[in-house]
């Protein structure tokens, strides 16, 4: 699943980008038509897309479990390490705070389909 997520963030990298880079100087501008649906490619809350995800003391899977984060509960997301694996939450129904695994735990990502 996370590299089915990495596949499709750089295709539509790749297409955002592909004609910036090939557009001649004369075009370099983009329509405004182009600039107002750049709007809608956005990511949205977090959730988790699992039944439940296991909330640990550190960013390791083999540190202590400190509570279970179900895909019910609300929850807030306080940082991302830079790989994306892990992200820092506070479970809003239990309050328990800890490292939740990326790979379960990431945000909905819209686009525009035109």
């Amino acid at each position: 699943m996370r590299l089915s997520r990495i596949a499709a963030a750089a295709a539509v990298t790749a297409a955002i980008a592909l004609p910036a880079v090939t557009a001649p100087a004369a075009n370099a501008a983009a329509p405004a038509s182009f600039a107002a649906s750049a709007s809608c490619d956005k990511s949205g809350p977090y959730k988790v897309h699992a039944s439940a995800v296991t909330i640990r003391s550190k960013a390791s899977s083999k540190s202590t479990a400190v509570g279970v984060l179900y895909k019910s509960h609300k929850f807030t997301v306080h940082k991302v390490t830079k790989s994306g694996w892990w992200v820092y939450i506070t479970d809003k129904k239990t309050g328990v705070k800890g490292w939740v695994s990326g790979v379960y735990v990431y945000p909905t990502v819209y686009t525009c389909q035109h």
